[in-house]
């Protein structure tokens, strides 16, 4: 990659944006891997969040989302976990173009969602390889590492302390 000099802030703030230089990150077909579709013409991924795993399965349709055998409205009550199972698909430009079925294990909901997120995102960059720098750039790809921290002998909690007695 040619490097770039920033001769004021503005300069600065284009060059972090991405609006500077993105003739140099244009994206080469013949160097794109090839997409993993199986013989029912979908793609797999296991995406992974805090405690829970998701199984996505991805196909072109008409953007119907199934997670553990109910509707995603069904089983994402609250809109903000629905909205963040979306993200992907609003990044990537692909909203309603593709049927998700999703089996997710572990965790509570707000790990759930994010699994799948992050199955999606995966399952995407399988199916349309050429989605990948955007869904990268969003930070979807990466898997979210945070998890709790275990607890601690002599400790209430993981760093919490029992109340000190000085008698």
């Amino acid at each position: 990659m040619a490097e770039q000099t920033a001769q004021s802030l503005a300069d600065l703030k284009d060059v972090v944006d991405g609006t500077v230089g993105t003739e140099a990150a244009a994206i080469d077909p013949a160097t794109l891997p090839d997409p993993k579709i199986d013989e029912h013409g979908r793609s797999y991924a296991t995406g992974k969040r805090k405690n829970s795993v998701a199984r996505v399965w991805i196909k072109p349709g008409n953007g119907k989302i199934t997670v553990n055998g109910r509707d995603q409205e069904v089983y994402f009550a609250r809109p903000v976990l629905r909205l963040i199972i979306a993200q992907a698909f609003q990044v990537a430009d692909r909203v309603d173009s593709y049927d998700v079925v999703a089996t997710v294990k572990g965790g509570g909901l707000s790990g759930q969602a994010g699994a799948v997120r992050h199955g999606i995102t995966k399952a995407l960059t399988y199916y349309e390889p050429a989605l990948r720098p955007p869904l990268k750039a969003a930070g979807f790809i990466t898997r979210d590492s945070r998890v709790v921290e275990r607890k601690k002998y002599g400790r209430a909690k993981a760093r919490k302390s029992f109340q000190f007695s000085k008698r």
